[in-house]
């Protein structure tokens, strides 16, 4: 049956020959394709697809790619290809183009079963062996778990059962995972366990598509390219670090997922240390997956939680209120949350890092839903001068140094410190220097997603945590979580404000205040 290809002419894309000065030449996917489990959720729709189709646009897949579908609908390959196709055209990043869009819909290919029909799985087997024969694709094929984590055993024993993951001599199959992994350090054994019994650990492949944002890999850039922050990247200059993801929706139609899980589980415990993670480590002897997984775990283990967890955790659920102009619901209004919900939509969190660098340096970690804003950034805010020679109606507004990285939106880095107000006295205020990639590169940045399956299908890992980090991850967050469990149900916080009294406490017990973004 022909897949959905609207007009479709004659032309094939192929890979043209390329100037060898061209960096993408080492960026290119060998021969391989994508078996898609939860071709029909939100992810698979709205950033997968999308992204697949934009690294072809852009050259970075082989004339072979294939992409199988597998859903229990009772699709046709036409149906799937009307899907992917109305999923690129929404959300692609780049331009529609008809011949890249034909030659990619001619690996397209449909599976119809349940997670546990064993003669599903036998005919996915069938599918692929017959890629390999018609697209070239060489034996190598990256399963993308795109389906709830409690059906990862599942998936994962068909694939052993059917042979879709015996290792054939010359060739590759990967997973890929998406979070949660587990919901505490038990089930994160477990899940590990399971996969791992399945597939090499070296083809697990765990995605936060935090790690493959451009900002982010830009934070290692910013720190070990440069001579001028590095020395001061401690103890001695920095009063203290703020992570902060805050979101200005709700949990929208994501009752089932979110209810029981929660802002710590599904922010703090993978995103946010990850960020942690990078901005506290040492520099590593080079950008080797190793070699950077060896210092973020590194400093995953000397992660502490203070005593006080009452004093030093905070945590809250949205109320009613408005967000911009207009009114919104409270989050148990929200469809399918029960009204005696005790799951957090905010949680704040403070962590000291166990080291000479960071010794007496608190980072407040901090996330939230139908916040102020949509943002995401990290703050390094840095020591007050010890001596203002000024006087002191001069320096009335001035603050601390700060250097902020924004993740997202507006990616960028901003500088803020004092500087003289124009005009015959010596007056001193916050001003700031600013850093956007919209301004400075001429190339648009890749969308993570499209960052992390490229890597993923040429098998680079340096951007995906491993099993120990995730333990590591699940180790500090256990106890703020069962601490929370005794606590009954969470405080409340008008949606469009920037969380709960006790967050501000938080802070404010050691003379600090929440950057306002």
């Amino acid at each position: 049956m022909s897949l959905y290809r609207p007009g479709l002419g004659t032309g094939v894309a192929q890979n043209p020959l390329r100037d060898p000065r061209d960096k993408r030449l080492s960026r290119i996917a060998g021969p391989c394709g994508m078996v898609m489990f939860g071709v029909t959720g939100d992810l698979a729709r709205k950033k997968l697809m999308p992204a697949i189709y934009d690294l072809a646009n852009r050259g970075l897949l082989p004339p072979g790619f294939s992409l199988v579908g597998f859903a229990r609908r009772d699709w046709a390959e036409q149906d799937f290809g009307r899907i992917v196709y109305d999923s690129v055209r929404q959300h692609s990043r780049t331009p529609f183009r008809e011949e890249v869009w034909a030659h990619l819909a001619e690996g397209f290919r449909f599976v119809p079963g349940e997670f546990g029909d064993a003669a599903a799985f036998t005919q996915l087997a069938e599918v692929v062996r017959d890629l390999d024969a018609q697209r070239g694709t060489g034996g190598n094929h990256a399963f993308y778990l795109s389906i709830p984590p409690g059906a990862f055993p599942l998936v994962c024993q068909q694939l052993a059962a059917s042979g879709l993951t015996d290792p054939v001599e010359g060739s590759w199959r990967r997973v890929v995972i998406e979070k949660p992994f587990g919901r505490d350090l038990a089930t994160a054994r477990e899940l590990n366990a399971v996969v791992g019994g399945v597939f090499p650990q070296d083809s697990v492949f765990r995605i936060d598509h935090y790690l493959g944002k451009e900002t982010v890999q830009n934070l290692l850039a910013l720190r070990f390219a440069n001579q001028m922050f590095e020395p001061l990247w401690n103890s001695n200059h920095v009063d203290h670090v703020q992570i902060t993801m805050a979101e200005d929706i709700g949990i929208g139609g994501r009752a089932g997922y979110y209810d029981g899980i929660g802002a710590a589980r599904d922010v703090i415990q993978n995103h946010l240390l990850q960020l942690l993670a990078l901005t506290a480590m040492e520099e590593p002897v080079s950008f080797s997956a190793r070699d950077l997984r060896a210092e973020k775990e590194k400093v995953l283990s000397a992660v502490r939680l203070p005593a006080d967890l009452d004093a030093h955790t905070a945590r809250g659920q949205y109320a009613p209120g408005w967000q911009g102009s207009e009114p919104v619901k409270g989050y148990l209004e929200e469809d399918g949350i029960p009204q005696d919900s005790t799951t957090e939509t905010y949680a704040a969190v403070t962590l000291e890092v166990d080291t000479r660098r960071w010794a007496g340096v608190p980072f407040y970690l901090r996330t939230g839903k139908r916040l102020g804003r949509r943002v995401t950034e990290i703050a390094v805010v840095f020591k007050k001068a010890p001596h203002l020679p000024f006087e002191s109606t001069a320096t009335e507004e001035l603050g601390q140094n700060a250097l902020v990285v924004r993740v997202q939106p507006d990616e960028g880095v901003t500088l803020r410190f004092g500087s003289k107000v124009p005009g015959t006295q010596m007056e001193v205020r916050d001003v700031t220097m600013d850093f956007g990639y919209g301004h400075s590169f001429t190339e648009s940045s890749p969308e993570a997603y499209e960052r992390l399956i490229l890597d993923v299908l040429l098998g680079d890992p340096p951007l995906f945590p491993r099993h120990e980090e995730v333990e590591l991850s699940w180790r500090i967050l256990d106890p703020v979580i069962k601490h929370w469990e005794s606590q009954g149900q969470p405080p409340p916080y008008a949606s469009g404000s920037w969380g709960p009294q006790q967050a501000t406490d938080m802070l404010a017990r050691a003379g600090r205040t929440w950057r306002r973004p």
